[in-house]
Order: structure tokens, then sequence, then C-alpha cells
């Protein structure tokens, strides 16, 4: 049963760090595509896990690293240079807290998302 539980908490944080990457992709870029977002943030949260294990442990380098290589995925999926992606990536991170507040506030969920650091 923890393994379900673990799993639909994934997906469902997955899905809100998607809502967020697509929310700043339609902004900044004009890229209206939910299912575009959700395969972004699944690599981006996968190659963030990765990079915090292995080099997360070296105090500001590691999380530094950790973000650049996040935002270095979103600046490959979506059009534009570093600033888009550093555009998509702060509006996905206002709109995936403000969810999950909401959320949060509701008593439906925890206050954190997969696919969208910090939130």
């Amino acid at each position: 049963m923890a393994l379900v539980d673990s799993l639909l908490v994934f997906v469902i944080s997955l899905l809100i760090g998607a809502l967020g990457i697509y929310l700043g992709a339609r902004i900044i870029t004009d890229v209206e595509d939910y299912t575009y977002a959700i395969v972004t943030a699944l690599i981006a949260s996968v190659i963030w896990v990765i990079v915090t294990a292995l080099l997360g442990w070296i105090p500001l380098l590691g999380p530094v690293l950790a973000l650049v290589v996040y935002l270095g995925v979103i600046k490959y999926r979506y059009p534009g240079g570093w600033g888009a992606a550093i555009g998509i990536a702060l509006i996905a991170w206002i709109a995936s807290l403000v969810v999950l507040y909401a959320l949060a506030v509701a008593g439906i969920t925890a206050f954190d998302a997969v696919g969208v650091p910090g939130a």
C-alpha cells in the first residue's frame, strides 16, 4: 500500500510541477502543450535527483549546479535562451507554490511538487 501511496503522491506532484512549467512556457514562449510540460518536468526532476545525489553534498556548488542543470533542461526543451529558461522556471516555481498552497490549505496534499525545485 505504501508503494501505491508514494506513486500517487509522485504523480500528483509531477502534474503540479508540470502545470507550473506549462504556465511559464505559455507566458514566456507561447508554447501550449501540457504533455510536453509533463515530460519536461519528469526529465528535469530525474536529472535534478541525479545531480543532487552526486554533487549535492558540496556546499553551495552542489545545489547551484543542480539548478543550472534544471535550467538547462528547460532551455533545451523550449525555444529561447537562458533568459527564457529562467523566466519559465521562475513562473513555474511561483505557479507551483500558489497551487500547492491552495491544496495544502484545503488539506488535500503536502506542500511540495516534483519537477520544480524548491516547490
